[in-house]
């Protein structure tokens, strides 16, 4: 009898500890009330998949978009085919309420911009559903700052904490480095999105924040301040710049074959490359986390004599610390076709 009794006072206790919660002031300032112990997280946007993902791949409940199967060669079994949920927030905002609930989250997390749309947003969702909904800033200075933040709400303090060391350190090594590189040095770039590469991001668009993190001019900047936008090609024939990054292959060599694009120096010095976007963009696409392997692959591309480092060995490092997955020589390879970095 005395055995029946702990075990039932065992199992209240238990059930006492998974339903305390405590109460966290997110990136926005609101007091969001959260579960102690949270065991399945559903992502509110692309940022926020790729960083519960590489936190806890165990406790992420779906995608926001479905992986194809060139992404799942690159992601851990596991997670390859959870189901997809669509976006809760931002722009073409498709989730299914009724799928969101159904999957039973303890927390619902976005990452990147915090601004009063966003806080609106995440007040509205949470007003829904009852689920508390966490804003953590994404920028990019802060990749340390957010892995550590998540970590804690999400309960994967010990692994967060190993992958901040790892931003940490990636982002003191390209200031340190930077210090060195005359602004003469540093190139002017363009950032084309999309098969005509003529949507880019504005200035202060965080669609384009690692270009200045690594001391690069983004040309696009001189059109405005704001987010992504459509541009012309005579804008960007204005603009000069000598150096062109294109998200989509189709867009890298319509540049290079489209007779309106030869005058560039970009492409007239054989400056024009495709940005590594598998099994997310190493640049943007999105704007998360994955960054931090960009930032590698573009000291290399704009900046060899001071970044002499082993890039095929930094990318087999990141995947395996972040993506818990490791490459084969054939996978290297086509994670840098066109990127201009694969005879490093």
């Amino acid at each position: 009898m005395k055995f029946f009794a702990a075990l039932l006072l065992a199992a209240l206790s238990l059930t006492a500890a998974e339903t305390q919660a405590r109460t966290i002031t997110d990136a926005a300032g609101r007091k969001v009330e959260i579960p102690d112990t949270v065991k399945r997280v559903l992502a509110a946007g692309p940022p926020a998949s790729v960083l519960v993902y590489v936190l806890a791949p165990d406790k992420l409940t779906g995608w926001v978009r479905q992986p194809g199967d060139a992404e799942k060669q690159f992601l851990m079994p596991s997670v390859r085919d959870l189901p997809t949920f669509g976006q809760l927030t931002g722009k073409g905002g498709t989730a299914n309420m009724e799928a969101v609930l159904a999957a039973k989250p303890d927390i619902i997390i976005d990452v990147g911009t915090v601004n009063p749309t966003y806080t609106s947003l995440a007040d509205k969702v949470q007003a829904q559903t009852g689920i508390p909904y966490v804003l953590i800033d994404g920028s990019f200075a802060r990749s340390a700052e957010t892995l550590r933040e998540a970590g804690d709400i999400i309960g994967t303090g010990d692994r967060a904490e190993k992958l901040a060391a790892y931003a940490a350190a990636k982002i003191s090594d390209l200031s340190a480095k930077l210090a060195s590189i005359p602004e003469s040095d540093r190139p002017r770039v363009y950032y084309g999105r999309g098969p005509e590469g003529l949507e880019t991001g504005l200035s202060g668009s965080i669609n384009l924040e690692i270009l200045g993190a690594v001391g690069a001019t983004n040309v696009a900047a001189a059109a405005s301040k704001g987010g992504l936008t459509q541009v012309s090609l005579e804008q960007i024939l204005s603009w000069r710049p000598d150096t062109i990054l294109a998200a989509s292959g189709k867009f890298a060599a319509s540049v290079k074959s489209d007779p309106l694009w030869k005058d560039l120096d970009a492409v007239k010095n054989n400056r024009v490359f495709v940005t590594p976007n598998l099994p997310f963009g190493w640049f943007d696409s999105p704007p998360g986390i994955n960054r931090l392997i960009g930032i590698s692959w573009l000291e290399h591309l704009f900046y060899p004599k001071q970044f002499t480092g082993d890039l095929k060995a930094d990318v087999r490092e990141f995947f395996t610390l972040f993506y818990q997955v490791d490459l084969t020589d054939d996978q290297l390879a086509m994670l840098l076709k066109g990127s201009g970095a694969q005879s490093k």
